[in-house]
């Protein structure tokens, strides 16, 4: 399968966005990618969800076994702030947010960035749940949705002002990895109840989409 890796227009209040070419450049046109082999490792609906204990935004940890024991919890991976998609859909959360918690549901976002950009994200977009750091991609190996980005896009990231080192944390090769985008919902029990993987990063769960995954998991 091939996705479109798009080697996007950083988000307007992305500080990448200072140094950012014409929206409708070169560099906004897709890179084909070969995600077959994270699409076919992502997990999905009946698989159990594996643990993870992550640093939020403060660098409180947040364990996922925790917020099962008061309910369904929904994990939403994202690739970061730099990613005009990204915030759209955290934002769209946040909006729904009242009524995923009236399920009983806890709502966690994760991505590969650094506690710091995590943190000027959050604030930035207003979000009252948590959002973690998976630096060096872990936990979103374990959801079998991590893929590395190529040396093409890579360029075409940089050349835009996307610098995933200095989100994530370090230049290294496990900075230069991003999640497919994916949201999952876990009933209590830690079974995977409904799960939205999508390759092409554009398209993502929409807020009606995981409140009615919610509804069948109460």
């Amino acid at each position: 399968m091939l996705v479109a890796l798009g080697a996007c227009a950083p988000d307007p209040e992305s500080p990448a966005a200072e140094t950012a070419p014409r929206a409708d450049g070169p560099t906004e046109q897709a890179v084909a990618i070969d995600a077959e082999v994270a699409a076919n490792r992502a997990l999905g609906v009946g698989d159990r969800a594996p643990d993870f204990a992550l640093p939020d935004a403060t660098g409180e940890t947040v364990r996922l076994s925790d917020l099962l024991l008061d309910g369904p919890v929904v994990v939403t991976f994202y690739r970061g702030a730099w990613c005009p998609y990204c915030n759209t859909q955290l934002r769209d959360y946040q909006q729904a947010l009242g009524s995923f918690e009236a399920t009983g549901a806890r709502l966690v976002a994760i991505s590969p960035q650094a506690p710091d950009s995590s943190m000027s994200m959050a604030e930035r977009n207003a979000l009252a749940y948590s959002v973690l750091s998976d630096t060096g991609g872990q936990v979103s190996q374990q959801y079998g949705l991590v893929f590395r980005v190529d040396a093409e896009t890579r360029a075409r990231y940089e050349a835009v002002g996307i610098d995933l080192a200095r989100y994530n944390g370090g230049d290294t090769d496990a900075a230069w990895a991003l999640p497919v985008p994916a949201t999952y919902v876990i009933d209590p029990s830690g079974i995977i109840r409904a799960a939205f993987v999508e390759a092409d990063y554009t398209q993502r769960a929409s807020p009606r989409q995981v409140l009615e995954a919610l509804q069948e998991v109460v």
